[in-house]
């Protein structure tokens, strides 16, 4: 168990650019979001390929490429300061909102707010930086879009 926790452990140091990368980073999050209700399904990951595809401009193969990496690193991540670390590297404060507000477009997919992911978004807007203020005025920005 200890020694493949090391061997493990040895994979992501041997592979720090993917980890130091914004949209690993994000897509590392966006996939602890959606096991935050114990319920990690294909529509969530369906969801994820949308949200990548959309944001960083990719092909339907290079999202799920970057999901199945993405999903490898996020289960033998034990806390989530570093995935943010990363994402306050490459984007200005300024723009942290819209990292919010692709974490709400996943939280808000299927229609229901669990507590969890509540309590997980909170988290990581502190942790990026943003205010409860700031992560309300996402949710609602992303609430209308899903609206119209």
């Amino acid at each position: 168990m200890i020694k493949n926790f090391f061997k493990s452990y040895k994979v992501l140091i041997e592979n720090p650019i993917e980890l130091d990368d914004e949209r690993m980073a994000v897509t590392v999050l966006l996939i602890r979001i959606a096991k935050s209700d114990y319920d990690y399904a294909n529509i969530e990951k369906n969801r994820i390929s949308t949200i990548l595809e959309k944001r960083y401009i990719m092909s339907k193969s290079e999202s799920e490429n970057l999901i199945r990496k993405a999903e490898y690193i996020e289960d033998k991540a034990s806390d989530n300061v570093r995935f943010t670390k990363t994402i306050k590297k490459f984007i200005p404060i300024e723009n942290r909102n819209q990292i919010i507000e692709l974490f709400w477009e996943l939280v808000l997919a299927d229609g229901i707010r669990d507590d969890d992911e509540n309590g997980l978004l909170r988290i990581l807007g502190s942790l990026l930086g943003v205010n409860d203020r700031d992560i309300a005025l996402s949710r609602q920005k992303v609430q209308l879009a899903i609206q119209k």
